[in-house]
């Protein structure tokens, strides 16, 4: 069976480009990279051309997520378990691919309507070291680990489990959380070391509740927490470590009003089932009405 290996790149849609260029490298220390088209730019993390486009829109919102395969072979391989599943998706012409910067594309969604992507080829751009927008310590955790993780709305979790199970990753559910409506049991993919690239199960309204990047030193994470501090930028949950991955992390409101998730020292994917009702320690809720779970 052919399987994803990484989440690769995500695109945004934005209503306010110029925040967001502020946004990205003055507070989590991505790296601009402006190439001169007024509908877009690029954010990196590593020697890749982007792991983020950035395009200008009416919405603010996820426009769809990237996902790796090794190869040409590999893509029509996903693309026959997906057809085998009940899921249709295209093969995007040579100038889509051109514009992702990647060598092969395949187009879907979701069953709640996420636009997700299949590539194979991306461009690495290996005379270009990555500089950040902001002086770090560190460097970003990506390599076989892909990019971070999103999560996304699903609006019938077992079906939403189905597709990206043709996709090729696993998981489980592995929270019982207590919100205002009830309990809610949101599922946790994997499809590398990483702990988990992909997250459902809790809010439904925009294609993407968060997303999650991760510093590799510990003293990266503190400073973007003294500068969202500083700035006055809305913290949804307050710092705190997770029971499934580990990982210290914080969430806050991006210029978009979805949240960014920025962390460190997340450990590897489990190999047996397990679940949490809390987190180890921290990420109690402080901007109400922006992630009211309670970990």
């Amino acid at each position: 069976m052919a399987a994803v290996t990484e989440l690769g790149y995500v695109g945004l849609n934005v209503t306010d480009i110029e925040a967001w260029k502020d946004f990205a490298s003055s507070v989590a220390g991505l790296e601009v990279m402006d190439e001169g088209e007024k509908d877009r730019f690029y954010l990196r993390m590593d020697y890749w051309h982007h792991r983020l486009v950035v395009h200008r829109s009416d919405e603010d919102d996820m426009a769809y997520m990237g996902w790796r395969v090794p190869d040409a072979e590999a893509l029509n391989e996903i693309k026959d378990q997906l057809q085998a599943a009940g899921y249709q998706s295209r093969i995007a012409s040579p100038e889509e691919a051109a514009e992702r910067r990647v060598l092969g594309l395949l187009k879907l969604d979701d069953p709640s309507g996420n636009p997700v992507e299949v590539f194979h080829g991306p461009l690495v751009d290996s005379h270009l070291p990555f500089h950040p927008g902001r002086r770090m310590h560190g460097k970003w955790v990506t390599g076989a680990q892909g990019m971070g993780h999103v999560l996304v709305r699903a609006y019938d979790q077992a079906e939403t489990y189905n597709f990206y199970s043709a996709l090729g990753l696993k998981g489980n559910v592995q929270y019982h959380l207590n919100t205002p409506n009830g309990v809610v049991k949101p599922t946790f993919m994997y499809c590398n070391r990483r702990q988990h690239s992909l997250a459902f199960g809790v809010g439904d309204e925009k294609r993407l509740n968060h997303m999650m990047l991760e510093y590799e030193h510990l003293n990266d994470l503190g400073k973007a927490h003294d500068i969202v501090r500083e700035r006055g930028i809305d913290v949804a949950l307050q710092l705190g470590k997770h029971a499934n991955d580990a990982a210290l992390t914080f969430y806050f409101a991006t210029p978009s009003g979805w949240l960014l998730e920025l962390g460190w020292a997340g450990e590897p994917s489990f190999q047996q089932q397990q679940y949490h009702i809390k987190d180890v320690f921290g990420h109690g809720i402080e901007a109400s009405g922006m992630h009211d779970v309670e970990l």
